[in-house]
C-alpha cells in the first residue's frame, strides 16, 4: 500500500528523498562492514544492491519512482570515497584526489540539475508515466527491475575501473592527465547543454519548437554525449591505475543503453510532439557534436 502524497510544495518531497538516501547509506555502510572480508568488488556490489533496495522501498511507499533518480549521481562519488578510505586507510594520492574531485563535481552538478527541475512527490519523470500506462499492475515489478536495479548495475559497471585506479597504487602518469581532461570536459559539456536547454524552455518558445541553440545545434543529445564521455574518463583513470581492459564493459554498456534505449525514447517523443523534428534529425548529428548539415 502506498503512503498518501499530501505535499503541495517540493520541500517535503526533498526531505523524504534526503531521508531515504541517509537510510540507504546507513544500510550500505552496514553491509560493507559485515562483508569486510570480501574483495572490494563483491563487497561494493552487495552494498550497492542493498542501498538500491532501500531506495526502492521509499519509491514504492510514496508511489513515485523519481525517488530513485538521484542515485545515478550520488553513487559514483560515494563509491570512490569508500575505495579511497577503506583499503588504503585514508591515504590520498594525486589520482585519488583527481577522481574524488571530479566524481564529486559530477555528482553535485547532476543532483542539482535534477533537484531544480523536480516539482516534488507530485511529479514523476514522463518515462515512468509511460511505463505505468504500458505495464499496469506489473508496474512496480518493472520499476524495480528496469528503473531501479538496472541503472544501479549500469553505474556499478561504469565505476569498475575505479577499483584499480584508487586501490592499485600505480604512480600518477600522463594517462591520468588525459583522463582528467576528458572527465572535466564531460562535466562542462553536460553543464552547458543542460543550461542551454533550460534557458530555451524558459524563453516561452512556442509548443513544438526544437532546441537548436548552442551545443544543441551540433548534437541532438549533447547531454548524453557528455554523460558517456564522463564514463570514458573514469575508464581512462582505471587504465592509468592498471585496470584490465575488460573493465571497459561499463563504457560499452553505457553507449548501448543511451543509443539503444534512452535516445530512441526521446527521439520518438520529440517526433510526436514537434512537427519540425524530422528535419532537425536530418540536419543535426544524433550524439557526437558535429557541424550541422546545410540545406
Amino acid at each position: 500500500m502506498s503512503l498518501p502524497v499530501v505535499e503541495q510544495r517540493p520541500i517535503s518531497g526533498f526531505a523524504i528523498v534526503g531521508f531515504a538516501y541517509v537510510i540507504a547509506i546507513v544500510v550500505a555502510s552496514t553491509t560493507l562492514k559485515l562483508l569486510s572480508d570480501l574483495p572490494p568488488l563483491w563487497a561494493l556490489a552487495a552494498a550497492d544492491v542493498a542501498a538500491t533496495v532501500t531506495v526502492f522501498v521509499f519509491s514504492r511507499a510514496f508511489d513515485n519512482t523519481s525517488v530513485y533518480d538521484p542515485y545515478w549521481s550520488v553513487a559514483p562519488p560515494l563509491l570512490a570515497l569508500w575505495l579511497i578510505m577503506e583499503p588504503g586507510g585514508g591515504r590520498f594520492d594525486g589520482r585519488q584526489l583527481l577522481v574524488l574531485a571530479l566524481t564529486g563535481a559530477y555528482g553535485i552538478r547532476l543532483t542539482f540539475n535534477w533537484a531544480r527541475g523536480w516539482a516534488g512527490l507530485k511529479h514523476e519523470d514522463w518515462r515512468y508515466a509511460d511505463f505505468r500506462q504500458k505495464t499496469g499492475k506489473a508496474y512496480w515489478l518493472v520499476s524495480f527491475a528496469g528503473l531501479h536495479f538496472f541503472p544501479t548495475v549500469m553505474v556499478f559497471l561504469g565505476c569498475l575501473p575505479l577499483i584499480a585506479a584508487l586501490t592499485g597504487g600505480a604512480p600518477l602518469n600522463v594517462l591520468d592527465g588525459v583522463a582528467a581532461v576528458v572527465t572535466a570536459a564531460a562535466i562542462v559539456i553536460e553543464t552547458v547543454a543542460d543550461e542551454q536547454l533550460r534557458n530555451f524552455r524558459r524563453a516561452k518558445r512556442a509548443d513544438g519548437d526544437v532546441c537548436n541553440v548552442g551545443l544543441w545545434a551540433w548534437s541532438r543529445h549533447p547531454n548524453y554525449f557528455g554523460e558517456i564521455l564522463f564514463w570514458v574518463g573514469l575508464f581512462l583513470f582505471g587504465l592509468a591505475g592498471g585496470a584490465p581492459l575488460w573493465t571497459g564493459v561499463g563504457v560499452v554498456a553505457m553507449v548501448a543503453m543511451f543509443a539503444g534505449a534512452s535516445i530512441p525514447m526521446a527521439e520518438k517523443r520529440s517526433l510526436a510532439r514537434r512537427p519540425s523534428y524530422a528535419e532537425h534529425q536530418r540536419r543535426v548529428s544524433m550524439l557526437i557534436p558535429l557541424p550541422p548539415k546545410k540545406g
